[in-house]
């Protein structure tokens, strides 16, 4: 069956090393396995000191038949970071502020910007997939929602894949096409109720959450609020109207990244599992695994990982 790999953001060291432990070996230069397949959950680049390295390795896995991918939020920001505004002579349709730079300077760095390597990363970052469903289960990077899947089905192709003519209605904030890839890409976030409000880190106004979309029950704001723990009090312990999360139907598996976990790995639900366990976050990071064989209701004891001081590495901005 299939081996679902979380965000790797520049972590070549502990990919080849998680792939070794789950007994895939290095043939004419292309990491298989003789029975699995590895599905790869996005955030390839970013923060991590072998970016290059790690794309190589997921795509020559994918051209080889031997992985399969879903986008993630940062091939998105590449891609939209390289690719100027045809409606703006001179900017790009993801701006080049020194917020956003600051994001992704490591990969243009390592990369070389506007090289033919950069060049050639993104255009091969144009051709993942959105999201992947199957009979047994499905993957996204972040938000399985289903009616901003439907919204997007209009700008993607049979394989689930961005049209070439997307890219510039999914980085146009405020149209339907650019909420649908920020849910599903990004997670999803709900305005807090009234005046409301917090302070990011970067001390920015903050009047929005990002939340545990996948949770179930009566909830509050509070309840559902992803944000460091010396803000939470800040957010208010209303209850959140049920209309307001997509829910999710339980009828295959879920697989997600995005979210840096930490702990030990788990599912969050019977039926949803992140894989994203912080492998960029520096000590005790992990870069973390689900191995799935059909079963509907997800294990714990099917999760495998390796850890940043096991493989000795160190954290990059």
């Amino acid at each position: 069956m299939y081996d679902l790999i979380g965000d790797i953001h520049g972590h070549a060291k502990e990919l080849k090393a998680l792939l070794a432990k789950m007994d895939y070996q290095l043939t004419d230069g292309v990491w298989q396995h003789p029975n699995r397949k590895v599905i790869f959950l996005g955030d390839f680049v970013d923060r991590g000191p072998e970016q290059v390295e790690t794309v190589t390795i997921a795509r020559k896995m994918v051209e080889k038949g031997q992985a399969l991918v879903v986008m993630g939020n940062h091939e998105f920001n590449a891609v939209a970071w390289a690719t100027e505004d045809p409606d703006n002579p001179g900017e790009h349709l993801r701006p080049h502020t020194d917020k956003n730079f600051k994001q992704h300077r490591a990969f243009l760095d390592q990369v070389g910007e506007g090289s033919e390597l950069h060049l050639d990363i993104v255009e091969w970052f144009k051709t993942l997939p959105v999201y992947l469903e199957f009979p047994e289960f499905r993957v996204v990077h972040a938000c399985w929602h289903p009616d901003h899947l439907a919204r997007l089905s209009r700008y993607t192709d049979s394989e689930n894949r961005l049209r070439a003519e997307a890219w510039e209605q999914t980085s146009r904030k405020g149209s339907t096409a650019y909420e649908a890839i920020e849910t599903l890409l990004k997670g999803l976030e709900i305005p807090l109720p009234g005046d409301h409000h917090f302070f990011d880190k970067d001390r920015n106004k903050r009047t929005d959450i990002r939340t545990e979309w996948w949770r179930e029950g009566s909830l509050t704001y509070r309840d559902l609020a992803i944000v460091p723990g010396s803000i939470i009090n800040s957010i208010p312990h209303e209850p959140v109207a049920t209309d307001i999360l997509p829910g999710y139907d339980n009828a295959k598996p879920l697989f997600v990244g995005h979210y840096w976990m930490s702990g030990h790995p788990a599912p969050l639900t019977k039926s949803i599992a992140c894989l994203d366990y912080s492998v960029a976050a520096g000590k005790g990071g992990k870069l973390c695994a689900y191995r799935f064989d059909g079963e509907q209701c997800l294990n714990a004891d099917r999760f495998v990982w390796v850890s940043t001081t096991d493989t000795g590495s160190k954290h990059h901005e």
